[in-house]
């Protein structure tokens, strides 16, 4: 007999590395894939975000909060948002998903629009918000409730 799997997370990362921006990582496959998404998520689905993809990372790289010195870049990381997640479309050119985090609800979409960009869009559902500024409203961490200019001058 099989033991019940844990349902799959995503964590979105705010990182200031060589420019301040979110990665956004979805557990699939032993591993999170993982976009660089530079002004981060919207909840208003009329905003298209640019989201670049990066290698994949380990599940343990989404527990990080602290002053990275390692190989996934350098500077301060918080865990801005996080949750579970179900993928509801996984093609090479289109992943459609609902997150279920504490910043960040229902159904998202990335899709391709040339080799190295996709976009970020949220989908229209009880969870979007028209005008909203979720990054800018909300920059804590959800586990610390520090923001990264606490971790940075901490670290």
């Amino acid at each position: 007999m099989t033991e019940p799997q844990d349902p799959p997370r995503f964590v979105v990362q705010l990182h200031d590395a060589t420019t301040l921006h979110f990665d956004l990582r979805l557990e699939s496959g032993g591993v999170l894939r993982s976009w660089a998404v530079p002004k981060g998520p919207s909840l208003d689905p009329a905003v298209r975000r640019l989201a670049i993809p990066v290698p994949d990372h380990e599940l343990e790289a989404a527990e990080f909060e602290g002053v990275d010195h390692g190989p996934n870049g350098t500077g301060a990381k918080i865990i801005w948002d996080e949750g579970t997640v179900d993928l509801t479309r996984d093609d090479p050119d289109h992943v459609s998903f609902n997150l279920h985090g504490e910043k960040l609800r229902g159904g998202f979409a990335l899709a391709q629009t040339g080799p190295d960009s996709w976009i970020l869009i949220k989908m229209r559902d009880e969870y979007a918000r028209r005008d909203s500024d979720i990054v800018g409203d909300q920059p804590h961490s959800v586990r610390s409730g520090r923001t990264w200019q606490d971790v940075a001058r901490d670290g």
